[in-house]
């Protein structure tokens, strides 16, 4: 272990340099306050740009090395088509030709379709990653074969780092389902059309240079415009930017499974006992199956009382689509849109809003959507006895998931994890998590097919249901009964080698994830 670590707030080791800047370990919710002023790019001159409003450049590749590619270059995407993106590939393979080294990959989120990338990393065109990392990517660090050390941000916590200049963007590069010659570009129309950009609002403004990839080019002005063309120095029009229907996440179908189902109906019996729906609540959940079938129940409860939501966060998908159509809530707030259905809501809906990690998620501005929401349902691959929670490994300490929206959605009047017991026979609550993404006094209610635990500082939804037919236990009760029937597992093993850090909302780290043996 040759870098320095410190412990921080949570008694986590974490290194106090990563990639050869200097960090500030976690201090607990809202102690660590940010001073200066947001980064801001070089100031820019209209006598260096067309006249004509034309910024059109024959190739992606003129756009690179227009845009300055060199070694070391921070390169941003975004990953609004999630598993259907084609540009952040050709980005690298670009790079690769033109001879350039340890370049930086800054992407709000990467998939299993990046993964031929872990070449680039082999042979050192990419030095590392600064962003969620999923599947293959993610093993490849887990595995201590990155060059440099992986950094992991919350979608908010990406907006933060690059708006106080934590992470200076060279080149952002932006795939937009439509968008015209000055370079504003929407995603919502288009044949490849994916819903909303919110992803790169900040690579676009704070990028030094900004490279809009389109297939649909239409004349001046695209309207709306999502990204703004006076951000923007070059467009290229390419061939396909995004495969939509693989925007798809999860099976964005209710779940068949009867534990999911009685997971969702307990936690929309607790939402309801403790008074949590009423008529103008909020909430926001997930695209997978038990998320889904929740959204579903509270439906039905709205439905039968001839009431409504005021608004739902979403990641769009066609059940909160049905619920706006029908009159069920006011507004959907669209951070992501997760299918087909979100995307034409987004264009025929006046309902329907397209949002960004800066107004929903931000902790370095005055105040975010989230803290707004009344009720948030999440995931967690594990939850500890002090309801610290992981979303990023799994309990062989492999890093398969990236963070998302998560972290940011912890600050709502009320966190549930809906999750089961144990998977695979392995237990999901454990001693301690292997990963803390999520601090404990963050996290409300963890609701489990054989039980319901409520973190003890929420004494009012204690109360609340002192009376109630809910199963109400410990967390340690609901430990005890997973080991019960699955036994305790083993901890995993890892050498002393620390690959990547997990970013805490505001910037400083909050845990460190180490090269599996």
């Amino acid at each position: 272990m040759s870098a320095k670590f410190e412990k921080n707030a949570l008694g986590r080791l974490v290194p106090t340099e990563v990639n050869g800047k200097s960090q500030i370990p976690y201090q607990g919710v809202g102690k660590y306050k940010p001073t200066g002023r947001k980064y801001a790019p070089p100031i820019a001159s209209c006598a260096d740009y067309p006249a004509d409003g034309n910024k059109i450049v024959p190739s992606l590749k003129d756009a690179l090395i227009k845009s300055g590619l060199r070694d070391g270059s921070v390169i941003s995407s975004h990953h609004h088509f999630r598993n259907g993106d084609l540009i952040a590939v050709q980005i690298f393979d670009i790079a690769h030709e033109l001879g350039f080294k340890d370049l930086v990959w800054v992407p709000s989120a990467s998939f299993e379709c990046q993964s031929s990338l872990t070449k680039y990393l082999e042979d050192g065109t990419i030095h590392h990653i600064e962003g969620s990392m999923n599947g293959s990517l993610g093993r490849f660090t887990s595995e201590g074969k990155m060059k440099g050390m992986g950094i992991l941000r919350s979608h908010g916590g990406r907006y933060q780092a690059i708006q106080d200049g934590d992470v200076v963007i060279d080149i952002a590069v932006i795939a937009a389902p439509t968008a015209d010659p000055f370079g504003n570009a929407t995603g919502d129309r288009g044949p490849a059309a994916c819903g909303l950009l919110g992803f790169a609002l900040a690579d676009s403004q704070y990028a030094n240079k900004v490279i809009v990839a389109t297939d649909n080019l239409v004349p001046f002005p695209c309207v709306p415009w999502q990204i703004h063309g006076n951000y923007v120095d070059y467009v290229v029009v390419v061939d396909q930017v995004g495969i939509p229907e693989k925007i798809v996440s999860g099976t964005t179908e209710i779940t068949k499974s009867p534990d999911r189902l009685l997971l969702a109906e307990m936690t929309a019996q607790f939402c309801d006992e403790t008074g949590i729906i009423h008529d103008g609540f909020s909430f926001q959940a997930g695209a997978g199956g038990t998320a889904l079938s929740i959204g579903v129940y509270f439906a039905e409860i709205l439905r039968e009382r001839g009431m409504k939501a005021r608004f739902a966060r979403g990641g769009s998908n066609k059940y909160l689509v049905k619920m706006l159509e029908e009159g069920l809530v006011d507004y959907i707030l669209d951070g992501q849109t997760f299918d087909l259905e979100g995307v034409r809501s987004m264009r025929e809906n006046e309902g329907h809003l397209n949002t960004s990690p800066f107004t929903s998620y931000n902790y370095h501005g005055k105040g975010n959507f989230a803290s707004q929401v009344d009720v948030v349902i999440l995931g967690a691959t594990e939850v500890d006895l002090n309801f610290n929670a992981n979303v990023v490994t799994h309990s062989d300490g492999v890093l398969l998931h990236g963070i998302g929206g998560w972290q940011n959605c912890l600050f709502s009047k009320c966190t549930i994890l809906p999750i089961p017991l144990f998977r695979d026979r392995i237990p999901v609550i454990r001693d301690e998590v292997t990963t803390i993404c999520g601090p404990g006094e963050l996290i409300d209610v963890i609701v489990t097919e054989r039980g319901i635990a409520i973190n003890p500082l929420r004494t009012d939804l204690i109360e609340k249901l002192k009376n109630s037919n809910l199963p109400i236990k410990t967390i340690q009760q609901l430990k005890d009964e997973g080991e019960a029937i699955c036994g305790v597992p083993e901890k995993p093993k890892f050498t002393d080698k620390a690959v990547a850090v997990i970013k805490w909302v505001d910037g400083t780290i909050i845990d460190t994830v180490w090269e599996v043996e």
